[in-house]
């Protein structure tokens, strides 16, 4: 008997533990138009956080007249496995539920259902309540629009760094917005329980942490977000009634500072983590050790009492739930940003940013953090239906996502938050179109989270119309003239118009400004993820000495072609590439040749038919550069070659061959020449070229006043550890003794694979190149074509149909 109530109580315990699996959830609405039957159409989005991502919030009408529902949409924003120890994953979605309503009269909606994940502050059971009131203000004419609110689903910090989280809040009609906690008990929060260690300032929506002790329970945090109008107002219903509503009126009250835990003077126990020390660095211990180390008092709690805004009994307009989880990590050896926890750094926008953005153009925000003793590891999330994030070559995270008509004049926050980790056990992350698993930490490693950062998308109307056509090899980008009030390609350049296939004025007509752009030439950028090669250009205005009017900056027209990794080659990847034509002034019109050739005698030119050309690792490569210039005494001068998968010039990585005019290969050998505007060079093929299924050859080249000393192809040869050499070039640029440098590149080249000579017999690959060896394949194939003003495009992504929690 006693045995079989043991097992009941575990079968109990088991089945209380699988259902605590609740980290938060946000609500807001928006006002979407008027039938012609006299009903009214509103949109709730709901966004809801689990250990799960089949798990959803199940809302029923609490009070007034809720309507019915007209469509559901919902989908996965994003989802870690970096979550407390019980519940070893977070995921968060979003659920818009459009609703018909018959009248515009306040109604009230509701979710209860059990359970919180393991809270210190004893939340159990999760309650939301959401009053929205759709009447009609009497100072914006409109009906009446709820405050936009956002928060990460869960938030870490480390117990001895004091952190300020700025909740974001933004309301459309400029009312005072208020958060606060709840305060009625099994309606607006399950306990009502304010957390320790943490200050609320309710009028600027700002959480203040000072000080906690470390615990693997999170707190869970049930707040309450409402606005007031600036000044009274009157709400009007399509009943013909109406009712008034007043601002938030505030009195200063000096009051105890309660909530800031005293730093315990005893062994603190922790479930894994770190305990600091002397040192920069932090030992791992057990969760039945018990820690010596005092942790540090906070700086904020010298006087015992704070002065605080509370408000005097009025109505709000709105209220909306917001709730989320934190965990109080073990201390961090340093809390200086930076160091071990993630600091934000360009082109990151700064919190608070209003982002503008245009209908099914794409959104994109580029974030980047750096720390010095921890590795950044990725950045989570939370953001409207169909938001979805990347990881570039350049280390930057980019957060994407794309409004539908039904979103204009709408405002969407987005907020993110980096994460970094220490230690050596921790578990790749598997990336999908849409989110990213986060990896789990070992009791070894640490978690470091970042500042979180929340912005506005302010959905515009379309500003100048577009049109963008991608190809193999060029992209093509098209301007209404008509769309921007004088307008006109002398106006315009793209990145780098010093190419003479970058001239607008080649292909432009009356009515619209068109570009036809190369894919590795006019200053294109080029970006990599998982997924996809994306060639990035753009046009700007800019000043035409002749007017009186400046231009510079007015307009900004960002455009891009999106290629998958995976299908086949096309032409535009593997043709022969053509001679560079440039003009500059001081030097005219000149033509850069990058050719290959059959032998050293550099007689026999490789047919443009063949390439791509094949050769064995270890036969020779002859190449040979020429330039040809309208402008006599003039030579050629070779900065920088080297090998990459593509022909771009901002690829990265690659085998350097040539840097700084110094030879960085061991096999090249350079050829005599028959006059100055002419290099000859070889090389043996290198494994590099096995590791990709093709390469180009790319360098760097510049015309210089022939026999000057002052040039930078009179210096030769420059150590990356002198310094001026650089400064100096650009100083005598203008004397125009010299040209910018210029982008040429040639192939690709591919190893000969046959069954003599396996690429796996290879020998004597260098050391240089072995972190290369995950580079993934080219190019291939065209999928999207989109113009920004930093923006593009994405699809939906359904969902499997949820299990609904009630």
């Amino acid at each position: 008997m006693a045995s079989t109530q043991g097992l009941l109580l575990q079968l109990l315990l088991v089945s209380v533990a699988s259902a605590s699996h609740h980290f938060g959830g946000t609500v807001t609405f928006t006002y979407k138009g008027r039938n012609s039957d006299g009903t009214f159409n509103v949109d709730i989005r709901n966004r809801a956080t689990f250990d799960g991502c089949q798990y959803s919030h199940y809302w029923y009408c609490y009070t007034g007249n809720c309507g019915y529902d007209v469509k559901s949409q919902r989908g996965t924003l994003d989802m870690s496995t970096n979550a407390p120890q019980s519940n070893r994953q977070w995921c968060e979605t979003e659920t818009v539920l459009t609703k018909r309503i018959y009248n515009d009269k306040p109604f009230q909606m509701r979710a209860a259902s059990c359970c919180w994940i393991s809270t210190r502050n004893f939340v159990g059971n999760w309650r939301l309540l959401t009053y929205v009131d759709l009447g009609t203000r009497s100072d914006t004419g409109e009906p009446n629009r709820s405050p936009d609110i956002a928060i990460l689903p869960f938030l870490r910090v480390p117990q001895n760094c004091p952190r300020t989280y700025k909740l974001m809040s933004f309301d459309p009609d400029g009312d005072k917005v208020r958060c606060r906690y709840g305060n009625i008990v099994g309606t607006e929060c399950s306990t009502c329980s304010q957390p320790s260690g943490f200050q609320l300032d309710q009028g600027s929506c700002t959480l203040h942490y000072r000080y906690s002790s470390a615990d693997p329970r999170v707190y869970g945090f049930e707040l309450v977000v409402e606005d007031f109008p600036q000044r009274p107002i009157t709400l009007a219903y399509t009943d013909g009634s109406r009712s008034s509503r007043y601002p938030l009126t505030v009195r200063k009250k000096r009051q105890a500072l309660w909530g800031i835990t005293t730093p315990p003077t005893t062994p603190n126990w922790w479930w894994f983590g770190h305990i600091t020390s002397t040192t920069t660095t932090a030992a791992p211990w057990k969760w039945w050790q018990p820690s010596t180390t005092t942790p540090p008092a906070p700086t904020t709690t010298t006087s015992p009492y704070i002065t605080t805004s509370l408000p005097y009994a009025s109505t709000p307009l709105s209220k909306l739930p917001l709730q989320f989880s934190l965990l109080v990590d073990p201390p961090a050896p340093s809390c200086q940003e930076g160091d071990y926890l993630p600091r934000f750094v360009n082109p990151t926008p700064q919190n608070g940013d209003h982002i503008y953005a245009e209908v099914n153009k794409e959104v994109e925000i580029r974030v980047k953090a750096q720390a010095r003793y921890s590795t950044i590891h990725d950045v989570i999330i939370s953001g409207p239906l169909n938001i979805s994030k990347h990881r570039n070559t350049h280390d930057e995270f980019v957060i994407r996502w794309t409004p539908i008509p039904e979103d204009l004049g709408d405002h969407y926050p987005i907020c993110f938050a980096a994460e970094s980790f220490t230690g050596s056990a921790v578990t790749a992350p598997q990336s999908t179109s849409n989110h990213h698993h986060h990896p789990t930490p070992s009791s070894q490693s640490g978690i470091y989270q970042s500042e979180m950062r929340c912005v506005v998308v302010d959905i515009k109307k379309k500003q100048v119309k577009t049109h963008v056509i991608c190809s193999e090899s060029t992209m093509t980008v098209q301007v209404e003239k008509s769309s921007f009030a004088g307008l006109h390609e002398d106006h315009l350049q793209l990145s780098d118009p010093t190419n003479t296939a970058c001239s607008l004025q080649r292909y432009s007509n009356s009515t619209h400004i068109i570009a036809v752009i190369p894919l590795n030439a006019c200053g294109t950028q080029l970006e990599e993820d998982d997924e996809n090669l994306i060639f990035k250009n753009e046009l700007t205005t800019v000043d035409n000495h002749r007017d009186l009017i400046t231009r510079k900056h007015l307009m900004e027209v960002e455009f891009y072609c999106q290629y998958p990794k995976r299908g086949n080659m096309t032409l535009g990847f593997t043709a022969h590439r053509k001679n560079v034509t440039v003009w500059e002034k001081g030097f005219g019109t000149f033509t850069y040749q990058f050719e290959f050739y059959q032998s050293s005698q550099y007689k026999t030119m490789m047919d443009p038919n063949s390439y791509p050309l094949e050769y064995d690792v270890g036969s020779k490569i002859y190449m040979e550069i020429e330039a040809t210039s309208t402008v006599n005494n003039t030579e050629l001068f070779v900065e920088s070659c080297w090998a990459a998968p593509y022909d771009n010039p901002n690829y990265w990585p690659k085998y350097s061959i040539i840097e700084n005019g110094c030879i960085m290969d061991n096999t090249v050998n350079i050829h005599s020449r028959d006059h100055q505007n002419q290099f000859k060079f070889c090389l043996e093929a290198f494994k590099f070229i096995g590791l990709h299924d093709q390469v180009y050859i790319s360098c760097s080249v510049l015309m210089c006043e022939a026999g000057n000393p002052n040039t930078r192809c009179s210096m030769g040869c420059i150590n990356s550890t002198q310094s001026g050499g650089h400064h100096h070039h650009r100083r005598r640029r203008e004397a125009v003794i010299q040209s910018a440098s210029h982008f040429v590149s040639q192939g690709p080249l591919r190893l000969r694979r046959s069954a003599e000579s396996p690429v796996n017999t290879v020998t004597n690959l260098n050391l240089n190149l072995v972190f290369i060896a995950g580079c993934l394949l080219a190019a291939v194939g065209m999928i999207s074509a989109v113009v920004m003003y930093k923006a593009k495009m994405s699809k939906v992504k359904y969902q499997p149909l949820p299990v609904v929690e009630s």
